[in-house]
């Protein structure tokens, strides 16, 4: 068997469920390709992706312009490490600093290494800027957080199950109601160094916080010198109808992370974006990564932003989001408690009587539409940003009838 060479739908599985850990429960289609918004199965069955890798592939799948990138680069130079210079990573710095109105760029590779990055960044800053006692800095966080999956990431999440069996955790944070900005006040002492928010919760539910939250945390972090962190992971690049989510309430976070769509889903990526007194507080030795900020991830990185803008990708989410909201809001069906979302990055909470998110995907998947619940009671909708509204208008078709089902 050649590398490429494909088996059967059900070997795939077979083989997963004999040899793979169970830490995932997906549905049971085995992809082979994908091209744009579209993707096809081992059997040569089409589907319309809608959840887009969780947000990881807001270019598409298998956007030609990156993947050409991508296999120039692995032809002529792919890693390094840090230990030398490399002719990409200055021009990667510089673009992607002067796209987001950052000074500084920290590169990583996934997105739980970015989060962990600026837990270490911030916490130096304290203790060497801002005078906290050695070991006593605290970050606040939110409830219904997701930050990835670290033992120190899962130790101040709210979720349990992300928490079972992985005490003891990493000291040092405080948790407080989503969207709370008087909460977030009450929380700060002398030793708070940073608050960590995402500006919409995906994981959690498409949970959007009360409009002008960020503004408000943005002035209360300013007053008590507190370094103001958003992840924006999967709501980044793009994925409201905006750059960068911060961006709807008119804020430029100290700290910003992204990953995901940053290389158009074709290799793993991710980054800081900072402003000079946080991330300059690192000296060499202090961190690293061998794969972060290496020749092939630059390259794919900086084609993937180019494409993003110059393709209209935003302008698109921005246009296209509220009108598949409006269409989702007129679906007369019993199971639906709330729509909810920003631009192309949409939650349709059921009823608790509805038996589950879990169902409608399925049958959604029977249809030629793939996307996943979260919560349990919430289906989340965030296709390739490079959707048309005709292909949301053949969606609608298959949406309408599985929410209308008993």
């Amino acid at each position: 068997m050649t590398i490429l060479e494909s088996i059967s739908h059900k070997q795939c599985i077979a083989l997963e469920d004999q040899y793979g850990a169970r830490n995932y429960k997906p549905l049971d289609v085995v992809l082979s390709r994908g091209e744009g918004i579209w993707v096809w199965d081992v059997q040569g069955k089409k589907y319309l992706d809608m959840l887009s890798a969780y947000s990881a592939v807001n270019q598409g799948h298998c956007h030609p312009k990156i993947v050409a990138a991508l296999v120039e680069q692995a032809r002529k130079l792919a890693l390094v490490s840090r230990a030398f210079r490399h002719d990409q990573l200055g021009l990667f710095y510089k673009e992607l600093c002067e796209l987001t109105h950052s000074h500084m760029v920290l590169p990583m590779n996934s997105g739980a290494e970015a989060v962990e990055s600026v837990i270490k960044a911030v916490r130096k800053w304290g203790y060497r800027e801002k005078g906290v006692p050695d070991g006593k800095a605290e970050i606040i966080v939110c409830e219904n957080n997701f930050h990835g999956r670290t033992i120190t990431i899962v130790g101040f999440s709210s979720e349990q199950q992300y928490r079972d069996g992985y005490a003891p955790f990493t000291p040092g944070f405080k948790i407080i109601p989503y969207g709370d900005a008087d909460a977030l006040q009450d929380a700060i002492t002398e030793n708070t160094v940073g608050f960590l928010v995402e500006p919409i919760q995906g994981e959690g539910g498409i949970i959007i916080p009360p409009d002008g939250f960020l503004a408000r945390a943005r002035e209360i972090c300013d007053r008590n010198n507190v370094v103001l962190i958003t992840d924006e992971i999967q709501s980044g690049l793009g994925r409201t109808g905006k750059l960068l989510a911060e961006e709807h309430d008119g804020v430029e976070a100290d700290l910003t992370l992204i990953g995901k769509a940053l290389s158009g889903g074709l290799y793993p990526v991710s980054a800081v974006l900072s402003n000079r007194k946080v991330l300059g507080v690192f000296q060499p030795g202090d961190h690293g990564s061998t794969y972060g900020g290496n020749p092939l991830a630059c390259a794919v990185a900086r084609t993937a932003l180019r494409v993003l803008v110059e393709e209209g990708m935003i302008e698109n989410a921005a246009k296209l989001g509220p009108y598949f909201m409006d269409q989702l809001r007129t679906i007369d069906s019993p199971h639906i408690k709330d729509i909810r979302g920003r631009g192309l990055m949409i939650g349709v909470e059921l009823h608790n009587s509805a038996g589950g998110a879990r169902r409608f995907c399925e049958a959604l998947q029977d249809k030629g539409l793939l996307c996943k619940e979260t919560h349990e009671h919430v289906i989340r909708f965030a296709p390739p940003l490079v959707i048309t509204k005709d292909e949301i208008d053949w969606a609608m078709n298959a949406i309408s009838d599985v929410l209308r089902m008993e």
